[in-house]
């Protein structure tokens, strides 16, 4: 839907809701689906809208939502709806997930994290129990329960978008044997609670230090060890192992509050749901990365490793499952998904240049290494912020630009594009011992879509090669970033 109509749309359902127009109307950060999100804001009054195109998810998500929430659970608070529109209104919980936590931590796991997370798992036992007691679970969507159908969906997800698109040699007679016995293994444990099925940091917001729950529209009924093992072990969480077994004691208290559980068998059970998640995560890593060719997620593929490696190494699971074990250790024994070598870049003297411009006011900058070459990237072509009133005065610095930029335009698939190009170059004049590289971007004004494009290469070759890295915005600069 274009951006323009879906935002009178939502204009129109908070004055019915609030009694007054909103003088905000700002894009979120867009999530892993087709949703589009926005924050809608008149003085006191706040609501995120939502724009859902798929009708079943919507569904499940509202009628969760008004059920979890009558019960006094961490939920938003459903204000509105039009469904003929596909849209809603949803309380503001705020800017800050987990995730964002998680970001600031640096090296340690600090204490205070440790206490959030604390709440975070005594508030999911409370919601897969408590709000599994009278849930309406005909509105599931795609099914109404992690059962076994479901969990060879994962599994073939995993077998055909990673294992194929990454060579990993395998028999597939023994390893689909493999499957259906770790899928039984996984079903010998209760499995008639309400599963949240995607329960990571970016879906658990933070409030006034509580937190709450959002983007439970994929639950169904399931093992209370499933949403456990997806937040423990998220990929790039990176906890350590001795505060998750506190983590995992300290559910496990908080569910014996609400009814009784064998500890030792579930436990037991807990670890096989950790691999069998880890599994599903390698499968949607290698769709966007491996199939979509998506940088986030090719960097992320790693961290799922480390977590499929330990459980290997450190976990006896009581289920034969030899062809899936071997199939595994192909991943990991090959390397192929090992970052690059900083130590080999340590010793480099390369230097990348990153330049924002203005193609209306400068030009193209001049290259003053002396060596010419390098790489001009347009971003006109890329929907332009700078369109709108709302983001005239702004940059591709500022989050409601970046959240537009993300939202309404190509500029992930163009990035995307952008960093497989030059980490070429980029690696190719490290083994030739190069001293530089030039990179620019050019749009328009040099203000939105290049200021952008230009931070994010620069932070991607930090984070990947931890090179120089010198960046300039040259009109921002001219400015003094005031436009």
């Amino acid at each position: 839907m274009p951006s323009i109509k879906l935002e009178h749309q939502l204009s129109d359902l908070f004055e019915q809701w609030a009694g007054t127009a909103p003088d905000l109307i700002l894009p979120l950060a867009p999530s892993g689906s087709d949703r589009v999100y926005y924050r809608l804001q008149k003085e006191k009054k706040s609501a995120i809208g939502a724009y859902s195109p798929d009708p079943k998810e919507t569904t499940a998500f509202l009628s969760f939502s008004k059920h979890f929430h009558a019960k006094g659970l961490p939920v938003p608070e459903i204000y509105t709806e039009n469904l003929e529109q596909k849209i809603y209104l949803q309380e503001d919980l705020g800017f800050t997930s987990l995730y964002s936590y998680l970001l600031t931590k640096g090296e340690y796991f600090p204490d205070y994290l440790i206490q959030i997370y604390k709440k975070v798992v005594e508030q999911l036992a409370k919601l897969q129990i408590q709000g599994d007691e009278s849930l309406d679970y005909s509105v599931c969507y795609p099914r109404s329960a992690f059962d076994r159908q479901s969990i060879l969906w994962d599994f073939n997800y995993f077998k055909y978008y990673f294992l194929k698109l990454a060579y990993v040699p395998f028999d597939e007679q023994e390893l689909e044997d493999d499957m259906h016995r770790f899928a039984d293994f996984l079903l010998s444990a209760p499995h008639n609670y309400f599963m949240f099925r995607d329960f990571q940091t970016r879906n658990i917001m933070v409030k006034n230090g509580e937190p709450f729950f959002i983007d439970y529209q994929g639950g169904r009924k399931g093992a209370l060890q499933y949403d456990l093992a997806s937040l423990l072990f998220q990929a790039k969480a990176n906890i350590p192992n001795d505060i998750r077994e506190e983590l995992l004691g300290h559910y496990m208290d908080a569910v014996e509050e609400l009814i009784d559980i064998d500890r030792k068998e579930f436990v037991e059970h807990y670890y096989g749901y950790v691999l069998i998640r880890c599994i599903q995560v390698l499968g949607a890593y290698g769709f966007r990365g491996l199939y979509e060719r998506k940088e986030h997620f090719l960097k992320s593929i790693p961290f799922a490793l480390r977590n499929i490696k330990w459980i290997l190494e450190n976990i006896n699971l009581p289920v034969r499952i030899p062809a899936l074990k071997a199939a595994l250790h192909g991943i990991i024994n090959s390397k192929t998904f090992e970052p690059f070598d900083k130590i080999k870049s340590a010793s480099s003297l390369l230097t990348v240049t990153i330049n924002s411009f203005s193609y209306k006011k400068g030009g193209i900058p001049k290259d003053i290494s002396g060596n010419g070459g390098g790489f001009v990237f347009d971003c006109r072509a890329i929907h332009n912020p700078g369109r709108y009133e709302p983001y005239k005065k702004l940059t591709g610095r500022d989050e409601p630009v970046i959240n537009f930029l993300k939202q309404h335009s190509n500029i992930d698939d163009f990035l995307n594009n952008v960093f497989r190009i030059v980490d070429k170059s980029v690696e190719d004049y490290i083994e030739r011992s190069f001293t530089s590289l030039m990179v620019n971007f050019g749009c328009t004004g040099g203000q939105h879509r290049s200021v952008y494009s230009a931070d994010a290469l620069a932070k991607h070759i930090k984070e990947k090669y931890g090179i120089t890295v010198k960046l300039s915005h040259i009109e921002q600069e001219k400015k003094n970033w005031q436009n």
